[in-house]
């Protein structure tokens, strides 16, 4: 095994570079502690600068239409299809204002409505227009590009491509450190009494996704190698407007943000037929797991004999162009006007509503080991995320996990560690037979017979290798997450928010409203928890 051959120091390491991370490392050091950030690849290349909806938020002084932090808590909870912890959905969203009032005394600019308040838009689930948004549609850019300027002034190290591998532990299993590999694949140890994960989400899973290239679960399999527990798995949203451009689409697709809908553009297929009309009461502004359902239906009749993709009209929006800049120009670099033509779209893997079970704070069940944003399960989310609450639990937790770590070191409950360690071995599976098998049998619709096939694909194409390539990293994470997720799925023979069940498609409360926990066995593989554990009050 290869062992670090250099090695730097800090009292917090941030794994990330996007809204979470950032944010986290910002108030890490107004707080006074050394930080070190570290991200596989450039500063920029996250999922948050593809965000495009906006922050749900209610903000005082800037709403004036009856709107209360009270129903947006209402909003979340029916999303999130009863799995929700309540608790931290209350608490996050309580902390909106105030995370999104210090974001912008940081530089970032949202987009004004007539009398200089701030613009807002609507998007599935919200009982209201309470959506900020910046640049039309990027607003995910906005928020990026006013943390990176925050911490350009040299106070905040980044990293660049060097990846995360393995947690350092101390004898009792406390995190302190991170061994990663640099941009020339050299290992090396970052010694820190506290790690914060903050590496987004897996969307790399499946051929299609709106996910960058980078979103391959490298946190998830971290803090699951390193005894931390993950929940809520099998729940993975699929956004159901991503641009089609073409049957058989891999990797990263263009998003057509849910906010399109939110100003009047309506989802129908080959024969103009309404997909949404008498589905759910609030038709093309439903959930998303309820939208992306109705297209897979939908598409399973293949009307006009298409089978891979519906339209979205957004023929009656005003000054498209203006209003959605970053859709308008990936449409039209798909050969697609949609000022005067209906936009061909398809659900495509989008947000992993589960991940590093931790609180509202980022604490995980390992000591000296926090996670915050996608990679993290706090319960917001539930079976299914509501539009536009990833930005803002990504301001909220990550600040509030530079404060926990903080308390911590001042309570002298973390560890500091010799800098020795090892690359470990992992499970790597081939990724092209991952993502064909994930894709088939494990997206939208599934069932006992299609996750059974996973599980064999899995099995044969697995080979345990020595974690030492960037690409192995991800591999074997990409392994560990699918794993995960299998399992969980596999087990809840329901149907509820993203996990749809051909085979189960009722919901069950009784036996199913709780979410499941789980960890690595001593073999290194996922395995559930005992039900006894797995509550909505896991977090």
């Amino acid at each position: 095994m290869s062992t670090p051959l250099w090695e730097a120091g800090a009292d917090l390491v941030v794994v990330g570079t996007g809204v979470a991370g950032l944010t986290a490392a910002l108030r890490a050091r107004e707080l006074g502690l050394r930080v070190l950030v570290v991200t596989k690849a450039e500063q920029h290349d996250g999922n948050t600068r593809w965000a495009q909806g906006g922050v749900a938020v209610v903000l005082p002084g800037e709403h004036d239409e009856g709107d209360t932090v009270e129903a947006h808590v209402r909003d979340t909870l029916v999303a999130g299809a009863g799995l929700c912890d309540e608790g931290a959905v209350r608490e996050i969203i309580a902390g909106g204002p105030a995370a999104v009032t210090g974001l912008r005394e940081r530089g970032a600019v949202f987009d004004a409505a007539a009398g200089g308040r701030l613009a807002r838009t609507r998007e599935g689930g919200h009982s209201a227009f309470r959506v900020v948004h910046a640049g039309g549609d990027a607003t995910g850019a906005e928020v990026e590009r006013a943390l990176l300027a925050a911490a350009a002034d040299g106070r905040v190290p980044v990293l660049e491509r060097h990846v995360a591998v393995d947690a350092v532990r101390t004898p009792l299993g406390q995190v302190c450190g991170l061994l990663v590999l640099d941009d020339g694949g050299v290992p090396g140890v970052l010694s820190a009494p506290a790690v914060l994960l903050a590496s987004g989400g897996l969307g790399q899973l499946y051929q299609a996704t709106s996910n960058p290239e980078v979103a391959t679960g490298d946190g998830l399999a971290l803090a699951l190698r390193a005894g931390a527990a993950a929940a809520d798995m099998e729940f993975v949203q699929f956004h159901p407007t991503v641009l089609y451009t073409g049957r058989g689409a891999r990797g990263r697709c263009p998003l057509v943000t849910e906010a399109v809908r939110g100003e009047g553009a309506v989802l129908v297929d080959a024969t103009g037929a309404r997909v949404m009309r008498g589905v759910h009461p609030l038709e093309d502004l439903a959930p998303r797991d309820v939208v992306a359902a109705a297209i897979t239906r939908r598409l399973g009749d293949a009307p006009g004999g298409v089978d891979d993709h519906v339209f979205l009209d957004a023929t009656g929006v005003s000054d498209f162009a203006r209003r959605f800049p970053t859709v308008h120009a990936a449409c039209v670099a798909a050969g697609v006007d949609p000022s005067g033509q209906p936009i061909p779209v398809a659900p495509a893997a989008h947000f992993a509503c589960g991940g590093v079970v931790s609180d509202g704070s980022g604490r995980t069940g390992v000591t000296g080991l926090y996670a915050a944003g996608e990679v993290a399960r706090t319960g917001l989310h539930g079976a299914n995320r509501l539009a536009s609450n990833s930005l803002l639990e990504g301001l909220v937790v990550g600040a509030r996990a530079a404060e926990a770590v903080a308390a911590d070191l001042a309570l002298g409950v973390l560890a500091r560690c010799p800098a020795t360690a090892e690359l470990p071995t992992a499970p790597v599976a081939d990724r092209d037979s991952l993502q064909r098998v994930m894709s088939r049998y494990a997206a939208i619709g599934r069932d006992a017979e299609g996750l059974a096939v996973v599980g064999s694909v899995l099995d044969l194409s697995t080979v345990e290798r020595e974690l030492n390539t960037r690409e192995l990293v991800e591999d074997a994470a990409l392994t560990a997450a699918a794993r995960a997720l299998i399992a969980a799925a596999a087990q809840r023979t329901e149907s509820r928010g993203c996990h749809v069940r051909t085979d189960a498609p009722a919901r069950d409360d009784a036996r199913w409203g709780r979410s499941q926990v789980v960890r690595l066995n001593p073999s290194g593989q996922p395995v559930l928890a005992d039900p006894a554990v797995a509550t909505k009050g896991v977090a």
